[in-house]
């Protein structure tokens, strides 16, 4: 007890320790030194004669970790004799008989966590053995426990897990000391933490072939390493053209030498790979009419992880994981799982309920779970999300008591329906967090995996991903925002780490608005809130931002940059500005604007930016990443992909020779023009709306022309009045407001160039009676609509709940979840309420749209709901749609949103107060949109107006 007592303390203290990291640069007296250049001097590595392969593997790695850091190569050895001065002992309690004689000797305290499934501890130890002075103890609860420690140390002296697969380079040190007195242990919350390689050609396929000649132990070796780096213990691996155990048996021993659980992805039952029933199987891939062959072919997947560590499949898809041809046949389902058990009883040396299974609930199988069909409860229930990051279902209180428990496949990638999402990653991490906080708080904490695709570009959310699944409980809803920082600076070591985090944060944020695969020319409107407009000024800052740091960091580190920041932050600028510049472009033609050519080259600029910074990461490492942005993404036209990026149709115009000059004229917020129409006027202005408008004079053909604009009231305001026009010119117009009295006004603009009366454009000015004047902070009225950012709400928290913003979430970058305890349901007076002041300058009934992140109702039960109230009187209950709506599922996944509708009687102008109260967990609210008369069209809607 009083080891334990004095343990549990030393791992208080740890956590003080390891905060600010236990190596350092500058050695104090007392410090273990682990290498010193200048004394030429190293710790001795030791590692037991008989300890488990992986930890060997991994030791290994350490001494060629601190090689690559300081380019000194500390001696490693299995001979006690050897170990004199500063050494390094690494072993698996109860397999090593040196940590277990520590451990005896009161030398080493077994800590608080670091005795339970893959708990590690870390220890500085003086004097542990005759002619020791400092040792530093990597120990574990078991072998992977004792690789994660030793991966621990190897990224704490500067190597990052990404050092192979994103080229980053190793932090180069004179000295490594670790500080005296250090003492940690850790071990994971979720049991099983991994991704599954999945829709991998032709990007990684085509890398792998060329690198490695196929998906061999090779290639493997460098994954299963990444995933140990990242504290990661379980794959499902490449399988859309490839069988794992088939295509090189040794990727199989390899994985269970290096410690990788191994599985085989949802529709692959028994250990046997969906390719591998076309090489060997004989017959139709039908239970009903097939059984003895299927079960034959299970029988030898069950054999050969007989001796190694994996998870078995349970179950039946279709192949091609599509859905059953005999339908939702439970009864059918319920004897293959029988039998599939009935073969690991009979081949496994052990009890049946201690061999892993698993039963993934993924798409129609999920149907079979909900009509009644069950298994064992020693068999995990695997949960899936929507193929969007959305997830179906988690346990029920019932469930939760399952002996085998309950994971979650999550994905980062997706081939199907609506639309496939393949290329770069679009993965925002607020609403990875949000989801798999959601996943942990109810109960399902056997298995977090996630699909990966290629693997790369998906770095970041994989990084964050495995390092939630490792500790749920240490990750908050700010956390995302902190994960990127601090990623953002182990990559690239402090440089830059401020614009590197804001670059990662500004694409991931736009690609969650929309994936780029789902852009078409008419996503962002051109027409109506400057909408394209202001996301292509900041998809510009940030390009040449990224331009700007690629230019200056360590000329070392910019293949990494170039990987993992300014390549993501480039492509979608080109993708986004490819479907903006055709957008232009229609509206160009539509309009006769001499400037249709000129934008239909700005398209046809983009695709081939596209094609060369594809061109440029292939080329980057000598070809090393040959082939892993070849995934086509431009051209979609259905759910999946083209045959290639497709080049999009333009429009051009030709101009007559000689040339001549041709007056056109358009304003903000239409398609119409002078001459085609005489029905112009820019939108109305409102006092608190926007500033400015814009009327826009161009040229219909080649030769330049004088033009002129005049006023009919003194009220309206022009940036110009004159000029000469080639191409296209904006004339900003604006409103004196200190001219006019309360009411509607309106004036027109002339404008004159060629041809007959020149075009007169109106401009209406609306300024209410309001009889209170707007206090800071109040959401206002403007042009016709009330915007709102969820996220600028003031919180009303009580017992039993609260609102939190979540960062890195949601269209505006931050969104509120409802913060309530799981299978809560309440009713509205009970509820914590996210409260609005608003200040309307009208009366009316009011529509008014919430928009919250498309989460499913994942608990049948509650489903997700909020209430609406306005200054304390009830408005309404709203409620995400079912599951079953498919269309409304659709339309979610493909805009990112999901839109619950209602409306307000306002009796008043002057401020009000809005509430929407948090009924049950799950709901994410984003934005809320009032529109009192004027609301326009647009994908994201209108800019929030505040006092």
């Amino acid at each position: 007890m009083l080891k334990f007592l004095a343990s549990a303390a030393l791992l208080c203290a740890s956590f003080i320790v390891s905060a600010s990291g236990y190596v350092t640069h500058i050695g104090q007296p007392g410090d273990l030194t682990l290498a010193d250049t200048n004394k030429r001097q190293t710790a001795t590595i030791w590692v037991d004669a008989q300890a488990n392969t992986g930890i060997k593997m991994a030791a290994r790695s350490l001494q060629q970790d601190i090689a690559r850091v300081t380019g000194l190569t500390p001696v490693l050895t299995s001979d006690i004799s050897d170990l004199a001065g500063q050494v390094v002992i690494v072993g698996e309690r109860g397999h090593s008989a040196l940590v277990d004689r520590l451990i005896d000797a009161d030398k080493l305290a077994v800590m608080a966590g670091s005795d339970k499934w893959e708990g590690y501890q870390l220890n500085h130890i003086t004097n542990p053995l005759p002619g020791v002075e400092q040792a530093w103890v990597i120990s574990g609860y078991d072998r992977r426990g004792v690789i994660f420690g030793i991966y621990d140390l190897s990224e704490k002296i500067g190597v990052s897990p990404w050092h192979w697969w994103a080229d980053v380079p190793v932090q180069n040190h004179e000295k490594l000391f670790i500080r005296a007195g250090t003492a940690l242990s850790d071990a994971p919350k979720v049991k099983y933490r991994g991704i599954f390689l999945n829709d991998e050609a032709p990007a990684l396929t085509g890398m792998v072939h060329e690198q490695f000649g196929g998906y061999n132990a090779q290639f493997y070796q460098h994954v299963f390493e990444l995933l140990l780096r990242l504290k990661a213990n379980f794959l499902w691996p490449a399988m859309w053209n490839n069988a794992f155990a088939d295509d090189d048996p040794q990727n199989m021993y390899l994985a269970n030498d290096m410690g990788i659980v191994m599985s085989t992805s949802h529709h692959e039952p028994m250990m046997r790979a969906d390719k591998e029933w076309n090489r060997y199987g004989k017959g139709a891939w039908e239970y009903s009419t097939n059984p003895e062959e299927l079960y034959k072919f299970w029988v030898e997947g069950a054999k050969r992880y007989k001796d190694k560590e994996g998870i078995f499949t349970l179950g039946m898809r279709g192949q091609a994981d599509t859905p059953m041809s005999e339908g939702e046949n439970i009864g059918l389902l319920e004897k293959i799982v029988h039998d599939q058990r009935e073969i690991l009883s009979d081949v496994m040396d052990k009890p049946l309920s201690e061999v892993p299974q698993v039963w993934a609930l993924y798409k129609e199988v999920q149907g079979f779970y909900e009509r009644g069909m069950r298994v064992p409860d020693d068999v995990t229930l695997l949960w899936a999300d929507d193929n969007a990051g959305n997830v179906r279902r988690l346990p029920t209180q019932t469930e939760r008591e399952r002996s085998g428990g309950a994971g979650v496949y999550y994905h980062f990638d997706y081939v199907g329906g609506p639309r496939s999402y393949r290329w770069i990653n679009t993965v925002p991490l607020g609403k990875v967090w949000e989801q798999m906080n959601l996943s942990w708080e109810y109960g399902a904490d056997q298995i977090w995996i996630t699909n990966v695709g290629d693997l790369k570009p998906m770095e970041l959310p994989i990084s964050f991903f495995l390092a939630q699944a490792w500790d749920p409980e240490r990750f908050d809803a700010q956390s995302p925002a902190r994960f990127t920082h601090q990623w953002a600076s182990q990559q690239f070591n402090g440089q830059y780490t401020n614009e590197i985090t804001s670059l990662l944060n500004t694409y991931t944020l736009q690609n969650g608005r929309r994936k780029p695969e789902s852009l078409s020319p008419d996503t962002f409107s051109v027409f109506n809130y400057h909408e394209a407009k202001r996301i292509s000024l900041t998809l510009a800052e940030a390009a040449d931002l990224a331009e700007s740091v690629y230019q200056q960091i360590d000329s070392e580190y910019q293949d990494a940059f170039f990987q993992l920041v300014a390549h993501p932050v480039w492509a979608t600028q080109a993708v986004f500005e490819l479907n903006h510049s055709q957008a232009l472009n229609a509206l160009y033609a539509g309009q006769d604007r001499a400037t249709t050519s000129a934008m239909a080259a700005k398209v046809n600029a983009w695709f081939e930016r596209d094609a060369a910074l594809t061109r440029q990461y292939h080329s980057i490492q000598d070809g090393k990443w040959n082939h892993m942005m070849s995934q086509p993404h431009i051209g979609y036209v259905h759910w999946n992909n083209p045959p290639a990026n497709i080049p999009p149709v333009v429009h051009t115009k030709a101009l007559a020779e000689p040339a001549v000059a041709n007056m056109g004229v358009a304003v903000e917020g239409s398609a119409a023009y002078w001459p085609a129409s005489d029905e112009l006027a820019l939108p109305t202005f409102t006092p608190f709306g926007e500033a400015e408008r814009t009327l826009t004079v161009y040229n219909r053909q080649a030769k330049p022309f004088d033009w002129t604009a005049t006023v009919s009231q003194p009220w309206v305001i022009l940036s110009a009045e004159q000029g000469t026009v080639t191409g296209d010119t904006n004339v900003a117009v604006a409103i004196d407001w200190s001219q006019l009295k309360t009411g509607h006004h309106t004036a027109t603009i002339n404008v004159k160039g060629t041809g007959w009366g020149g075009a007169n454009v109106r401009v209406l000015a609306h300024k209410p009676e309001i009889t209170q004047r707007p206090a800071a902070g109040d959401f206002l009225e403007a042009d016709g609509y009330v915007a709102i950012n969820a996220s600028n709400g003031v919180v009303t928290s009580n017992a039993t709940g609260s609102w939190q913003k979540v960062a890195l979430h949601g269209r505006t970058g931050a969104a509120m979840q409802a913060a309530l305890p799981p299978y809560t349901s309440l009713k509205p007076a009970e509820a914590p309420a996210l409260e609005f002041p608003v200040f309307f300058t009208s009366t009316g009934e009011f529509p008014v749209s919430l928009q919250l992140s498309p989460s499913l109702p994942f608990d049948s039960t509650t489903g997700i709901k909020v209430a609406v109230e306005l200054d304390g009187r009830h408005v309404a209950t709203l409620a995400l749609p079912s599951q079953k709506d498919k269309q409304a599922w659709a339309d979610g996944v493909m805009d990112n949103i999901k839109h619950l509708t209602t409306s307000i009687e306002v009796e008043t102008s002057g401020r009000h107060s809005l509430s929407v109260k948090a009924l049950t967990p799950g709901a994410v609210l984003q934005r809320i949109i009032i529109d009192t008369g004027g609301l326009k069209p647009s994908y994201m809607g209108p800019l929030e107006r505040r006092k």
